[in-house]
């Protein structure tokens, strides 16, 4: 078994010593670290080699979640990957601990915590088109998701990590209505010009 460890800070400006310390007070025998948004997958290339290196067995620990995920989804996919290849997760400063019981109990409930929001944004997207159609509106092609939902994904899919594919399982929509999502803001004026989406 080998304890990788992994710290980051979001700015240049900003130091890793206070992860650094606590994660070899832990008995972390290597430790990936970098100064890099989390915005990206791209920006993380630390946590790319990180997440490579783990095998069966061996122990990921951080400082604190955050540190290196950015939501429960992104938390979450990490944690599938990881129990694909039969490591685990710590956390030195919050109850998430995959190599123990209980650990694995707080998982499955953030688990069922995603499914369940999965579930009600459906139910809203739903709704809200149903409502749309009751007032006569049909304004061309109606949206999967609601305003909020929208940008919660689309800031998920410019996070990096996650395709268009598993963003639309996740929200319960069609991959085209990601990527018009998606296209909305980062292809600019000129593209909503033209009519796309």
């Amino acid at each position: 078994m080998t304890m990788y460890g992994y710290a980051r800070v979001s700015t240049r400006e900003q130091e890793t010593h206070l992860q650094l310390d606590a994660l070899n007070r832990a008995g972390c025998d290597v430790i990936f670290q970098e100064k890099a948004s989390g915005a990206s997958q791209r920006g993380r290339p630390e946590l790319a080699r990180c997440l490579l290196a783990l095998g069966r067995g061996d122990v990921l620990v951080v400082y604190k979640i955050d540190r290196i995920a950015r939501s429960l989804f992104d938390l979450l996919d990490i944690l599938r990957r990881l129990e694909k290849v039969g490591a685990t997760i710590k956390s030195v400063t919050e109850p998430l601990d995959t190599t123990n019981s209980m650990g694995v109990f707080v998982v499955q409930m953030l688990g069922a915590v995603a499914q369940l929001e999965r579930s009600m944004i459906r139910e809203r997207s739903i709704a809200g088109q149903i409502a749309a159609r009751e007032r006569g509106r049909e304004p061309g092609r109606v949206r999967s998701l609601e305003k909020e939902v929208e940008a919660r994904a689309v800031a998920e899919y410019r996070e990096g990590g996650v395709t268009y594919r598993e963003l639309a399982e996740r929200y319960g929509v069609s991959e085209s209505a990601v990527k018009r999502a998606v296209y909305r803001v980062t292809k600019g004026s000129d593209y909503l010009k033209r009519g796309k989406v």
